[in-house]
């Protein structure tokens, strides 16, 4: 249980920091509303490898380790 809130604490703070970063890139030279959803697609893909990465864990804790 331990390590599911440290896994989360992780995901939201990288998540924030990649957040972070697309607006210190993009933020100014593009429209606001580029720049949204440059964001949306940039977290919509960090969240995807996240979702994938906790995913390959529980299989890996399930089967066991090979």
């Amino acid at each position: 249980m331990k390590e599911v809130i440290i896994y989360l604490i992780v995901a939201v703070s990288s998540l924030l920091l990649m957040a972070y970063t697309v607006h210190m890139f993009v933020g100014g030279l593009v429209e606001e509303k580029t720049q949204e959803m440059i964001t949306i697609i940039v977290l919509g893909v960090a969240v995807t490898i996240m979702a994938f990465l906790g995913w390959d864990i529980v299989r890996r804790r399930t089967r066991g380790h090979r």
